[in-house]
């Protein structure tokens, strides 16, 4: 049962080490991998037509006479 304390105390204490570290640095979090432009991905999905919300985003922004650009 100690093993399991002391551990999860020393996990307390690396992710208050953490987080005190970001809030003072003032940046913002990167990720590491290069996101999905690594993978060659355009955009989240491969699929032929939008979602329903990325239609209605789409929809409203044509209404509105501004347009979003979605790369197939």
């Amino acid at each position: 049962m100690n093993t399991i304390l002391l551990t999860f105390g020393l996990f307390l204490i690396v992710i208050l080490a953490m987080s005190v570290g970001y809030i003072f640095s003032k940046r913002s979090i990167k990720g590491s991998c290069g996101g999905i432009s690594a993978l060659g991905m355009k955009k989240m999905c491969d699929c032929d037509t939008p979602c329903d919300t990325l239609q209605k985003k789409l929809d409203e922004a044509q209404a509105q006479g501004g347009g979003i650009r979605v790369d197939s």
